[in-house]
């Protein structure tokens, strides 16, 4: 098994923070623009739920890195 240090840690951290954060963002604006479309782009849906699932990948991530060392 891969065990990072704790400098290793708190960059990766950082990086998913900025990355989840960035992903807030795309995400607000996937849902203003599809309730402008008054919810009927199969596009945004699409976009949207990948967006989505991206983020839930970066939140276990961030979770499993401060599982024993709580970092947070």
């Amino acid at each position: 098994m891969n065990f990072m240090d704790d400098d290793e840690k708190g960059k990766r951290f950082l990086e998913l923070i900025d990355e989840q954060s960035n992903l807030q963002w795309s995400i607000v604006s996937k849902v203003s623009a599809l309730i402008k479309s008054e919810w009927q782009s199969s596009n945004l849906q699409n976009e949207l739920k990948e967006l989505v699932q991206k983020h839930e990948s970066i939140t276990k991530e961030l979770n499993s890195l401060d599982e024993n060392n709580s970092m947070l």
